[in-house]
């Protein structure tokens, strides 16, 4: 989320060199570059002069993939991060608790809201904060309305390479992501939307974190309720999606809230068709944070009791003597 500038706008890029330019190639922006690099090479070769050789790219399996075909295939939905995720600030919030936000959030903006976050009032940079009432001492009265910077906003359905170009345009490197009804759904940062193309990001402030699961004995995982469903569904070996019903989900926590209708408590056990098991190792009334994953067979199971062995297999009662 820094304020990285990425030179001229595409859009002055896609006219194309002026005639006194000719002999000499035009210095493109980087966004120009990942763009022209998708050219003629990517799209109209696949439809060449052999109609028989018409075919669609096929789809990656995994948005985990980076590249730059990313900027054209992927939305922003996609790559957002959920509105429950998002740390924003009331616009009433004072000065000492908007620094406290900042810094333990780490974040070099934040967005402003009235009331809810379904009415966004604008961003809030540290770095106006800082210029304002930090390193000059106090200007005055706090006002965080004097403040504001605009907001983005992006359907769903955007290409995260036209949101790249807007913001590149708009110089503003946070939107908002807004459903149909006008509410706020997800939040998606420009160094989200270059991060599908090159990888993560990391700065001297990102922390390391964890694996988003990792094994906790035999045939037995504690993941993270937001880890790839189908990452892990490689991982283990096993199918957790069944049918339809299950397509449209993404995530570990998501396939547990679908089984059972609800936001299952802490320490809850959710059994799965295939012999799965889901314990809830830390949730709160909004979402499930984290779980541990028993495969079939794990020992130490604490699932619904199971149904009774066969008659064979009981031994036969000794009368007492």
């Amino acid at each position: 989320m820094g304020s990285t500038n990425f030179g001229p706008s595409v859009m002055q890029d896609a006219s194309g060199p002026s005639d006194a330019d000719a002999s000499e190639p035009p210095q493109r922006s980087l966004l120009g570059r990942l763009f022209g690099a998708l050219g003629p090479s990517d799209s109209d070769t696949s439809r060449g002069e052999n109609p028989a050789d018409a075919r669609p790219a096929p789809v990656a399996a995994s948005a985990s993939l980076h590249g730059i075909a990313n900027l054209r295939k992927l939305r922003v939905d996609d790559v957002a991060i959920p509105k429950v995720e998002i740390v924003a600030v009331p616009l009433d919030i004072g000065k000492d608790d908007l620094v406290e936000v900042f810094r333990e959030h780490g974040f070099s903006r934040v967005p402003v809201y009235k009331g809810t976050l379904d009415h966004p009032q604008g961003l809030i940079l540290l770095k106006d904060l800082a210029l304002q009432y930090g390193f000059n001492g106090s200007a005055g009265r706090f006002s965080l309305r004097k403040m504001l910077r605009p907001m983005l906003y992006a359907p769903p359905s955007m290409p995260i390479g036209v949101l790249l170009q807007k913001m590149q345009k708009e110089r503003v490197h946070m939107a908002l992501v807004i459903d149909e009804y006008g509410g706020v759904d997800g939040l998606v940062t420009i160094e989200d939307l270059i991060e599908t193309v090159i990888g993560e990001i990391e700065d001297e402030h990102d922390e390391v974190e964890g694996a988003l699961w990792k094994e906790d004995g035999p045939a037995s995982y504690v993941a993270k309720a937001t880890a790839p469903l189908d990452e892990f569904e490689q991982a283990i070996g096993l199918t957790l999606r069944n049918g339809e019903e299950d397509s449209e989900i993404d995530t570990l926590g998501g396939l547990v809230f679908l089984r059972i209708g609800r936001i299952p408590a802490r320490g809850e056990v959710v059994a799965h068709e295939s012999g799965v098991e889901f314990e809830i190792l830390d949730a709160d009334p909004r979402r499930i944070k984290r779980l541990k994953v028993r495969l079939p067979g794990a020992a130490g199971r604490r699932a619904v009791p199971a149904l009774p062995p066969p008659e064979k297999a009981r031994p036969e009662a000794v009368p007492a003597k």
